[in-house]
């Protein structure tokens, strides 16, 4: 097996290494319950992720969606005495109305997309932080489970949020595989000059990803809202390190034009085996924080593809 072939199929090969290696410390890591578990408590960084992996595929960054999240666990409970069911839908159009800004100010006003989605990452974390009064706030429960109830049960012992997710996952993949819109992102993402010399109008489906990614922190932040009962414009925070790790390691390249959002899923997974491992072993929060980041330098190392970018700047 050569190496590009090798390289593809590296994602599962770390997950399954990974998980054996935990198991060994906790043979009760491996038990279905647990294993569920570990899939529930992942599930809302893995919407984060998947919504950061159109993007990639482009060449860009989201470093807006952790603030995004944040702003909605906010505004999800604030709304929520007011519009009820609807609260779902708008707090939503608000991560969709972010992630559009980002893509704008990244495609029409040529300011790189890590410059334009920290700026709207920060003016969405001044949104949450007026909105709150810079403090946590709690939803009622009576209202919690009224309308926010199809994401806090459980259908045969697995959290909602599972399927929410997994839902969403089929969702990405038809996107990707099945639509126009996912072909073009991949050839943006491989060769945008081919893509603009072939007609293509590339700025509208660069802002569709961002527009895809601000839905998808939208709603990772509705889910953090609806599982932690309140909002906070903190309550996200370490979130995009890990978030973006999940992209990376599962194998699409920051360089773009390439990957799978199954993989992110992969990418997402190996993730919380790492975070299970740090639990067993007492590694400190800011330890953990800073294994992501070396992690992060790993994973783009590996997967940058260095024949199109002859210097780093």
């Amino acid at each position: 097996m050569n190496a590009d072939r090798l390289r593809a199929h590296l994602p599962w090969i770390t997950l399954v290494a990974l998980m054996a290696a935990v198991g060994a410390l906790d043979p009760g890591f491996l038990s279905p319950a647990s294993l569920v578990q570990m899939t529930a408590d992942i599930a809302t960084l893995f919407v984060m992720a998947l919504g950061i992996t159109f993007v990639i595929y482009i060449g860009g960054i989201d470093l807006s969606a952790q603030s995004v999240a944040n702003m909605t666990t906010v505004l999800a409970t604030l709304l929520l005495p007011i519009a009820g069911f609807w609260t779902a839908l708008l707090v939503v159009l608000a991560g969709t109305a972010c992630g559009v800004v980002s893509g704008y100010v990244s495609t029409r006003l040529r300011v790189p997309s890590f410059i334009a989605t920290l700026a709207v990452g920060g003016i969405a974390l001044s949104v949450g932080e007026f909105a709150s009064g810079q403090r946590a706030l709690s939803m009622n429960a009576e209202l919690r489970a009224r309308d926010f109830g199809w994401m806090i049960g459980t259908v045969a012992g697995v959290p909602d949020v599972v399927f929410i997710a997994g839902l969403l996952l089929l969702a990405a993949l038809f996107v990707e595989r099945r639509t126009v819109l996912g072909r073009v992102l991949k050839a943006i993402g491989a060769a945008e000059p081919a893509a603009i010399a072939s007609g293509l109008p590339v700025a509208r489906y660069k802002i569709a990803a961002y527009a895809i990614s601000g839905t998808l922190a939208a709603v990772a932040g509705l889910l953090f809202a609806a599982s932690l009962s309140g909002g906070s414009p903190t309550l996200a925070e370490g979130f995009l390190l890990p978030a973006i790790v999940a992209v990376l390691v599962g194998g699409t390249p920051l360089t773009g034009g390439v990957g799978s959002v199954a993989n992110t899923l992969i990418g997402a997974l190996i993730v919380a085996v790492i975070r299970t491992a740090m639990v067993y072993l007492a590694v400190p929060v800011q330890a953990q924080q800073m294994l992501f980041g070396v992690v992060l330098i790993v994973a783009i190392a590996a997967t940058i593809d260095r024949s199109r970018r002859g210097f780093v700047k």
